[in-house]
């Protein structure tokens, strides 16, 4: 299993970008999901611009100081015969329910196992922004490496969480699913797949 760690997303130096400026753009680099400043309403790409065939089949998250698996999910097998019909924005979007000690956590490891086609992926990257309300939290960037044709991976990216504010916090506790993130995959530097993410930290539904 490959281990990453995050790198700090650096926005300086780059232009700030609308979402609806990067709708008209007929490739969308990493350049331009980091000049953005609040969280997308839509999907920046559609399901079909996934020609690799990418498809994550795993995701768990621990924390790293005590190994206590916090989250953990995996992709069901397809039923036989085919999906009869197929919802766009499936296996895109993922709602997080924690308790209010999570946001104390400094460090934590999220391991993604996915699949690939048949062709072999060189410059496979992601950049997770993670808002609340209109506010930029953290920006993290990954790099997953080499994966080979037909390949089942492995991989686990290490979250260094930022510092937040007692007031910060308690309107995040306060305020469900108003955490948000966005997750855009690049392969060599073109968005190719786009999942999204809400968070609730109130420790319930």
């Amino acid at each position: 299993m490959k281990v990453q760690q995050g790198s700090n997303s650096s926005d300086m130096g780059i232009p700030v970008k609308t979402e609806e400026e990067l709708r008209k753009n007929t490739v969308i680099a990493p350049e331009d999901v980091l000049g953005l400043q609040k969280i997308t309403e839509n999907y920046l790409c559609s399901p079909e611009e996934n020609v690799h065939m990418i498809d994550f089949t795993r995701f768990k998250i621990r924390d790293m100081e005590t190994g206590t698996v916090l989250f953990e999910i995996t992709k069901p097998p397809a039923p036989a015969g085919g999906l009869k019909h197929c919802d766009p924005t499936a296996g895109r979007f993922v709602r997080y329910q924690f308790s209010p000690a999570f946001l104390q956590l400094r460090q934590v490891g999220a391991t993604v196992e996915f699949t690939v086609g048949d062709a072999p992926i060189n410059n496979f990257r992601m950049i997770e922004r993670h808002y609340f309300r209109d506010q930029l939290l953290k920006s993290f960037d990954f790099e997953f490496g080499f994966c080979m044709p037909s390949s089942k991976n492995t991989c686990e990216h290490i979250y260094e969480f930022p510092t937040l504010s007692e007031d910060i916090m308690r309107e995040m506790i306060q305020h469900p699913y108003e955490t948000q993130s966005d997750s855009f995959y690049f392969v060599d530097n073109k968005l190719v797949m786009h999942n999204k993410a809400d968070y609730s930290y109130s420790g319930g539904p």
